[in-house]
Order: structure tokens, then C-alpha cells, then sequence
């Protein structure tokens, strides 16, 4: 029985992560985080962990999978928001 716990359908497979950073001006309030938030989730479903801070003016979340940064920009102008850059990386 020795590492039999090795093939256990149990044991979660490694999965590669990407952090995503947004740079976004005009936000002004809390309601103003919570549309861009929404507006992410809804963009990016696999979206985990969105934080967004009116005050460091970015996004930022994670997800399994890499994200286009010339939609996540369109959604945020969308939204009513100016999107001055995106980047994605590898966690």
C-alpha cells in the first residue's frame, strides 16, 4: 500500500494561476469599486479575489486561466472608468 494515496483521484492536480493588475482612473467611491468589481467578474468568470482600491486606483484578481487585456480594458471604459494599462502574469 505504500504511495498508493499518490493515484487518488483526491490529490488536486497542479494548476497554473495568473495575477492580473489593472490601473484605472476615476473612481471615486466605494459604489464606484463595486461596479468594477462586478464588471470583472461578470467579464472574467473564472475571476477569483478581486480587490479593487479607489485610493492605489487598480484592480486586481487571479485566475486559472490568462485573460485578454484589450477586453478587461473595453469593460472597464464600459463601465465609465479610464483603464491605463493591464498585466497579467504567471503566479
Amino acid at each position: 500500500m505504500k504511495d498508493s494515496f499518490a493515484y487518488s483521484p483526491f490529490v488536486p492536480k497542479e494548476v497554473n494561476m495568473y495575477k492580473t493588475t489593472l490601473k484605472i482612473e476615476g473612481m471615486m467611491c466605494g459604489m464606484c469599486e463595486a461596479h468594477v468589481s462586478d464588471s470583472i467578474r461578470k467579464a472574467v468568470p473564472s475571476a477569483k479575489k478581486v480587490k479593487v482600491s479607489r485610493l492605489k486606483k487598480e484592480a486586481i484578481f487571479i485566475s486559472d486561466k490568462p485573460v485578454d487585456a484589450d477586453v478587461l480594458e473595453k469593460v472597464i471604459k464600459d463601465t465609465g472608468y479610464d483603464c491605463l494599462g493591464c498585466e497579467s502574469a504567471l503566479m
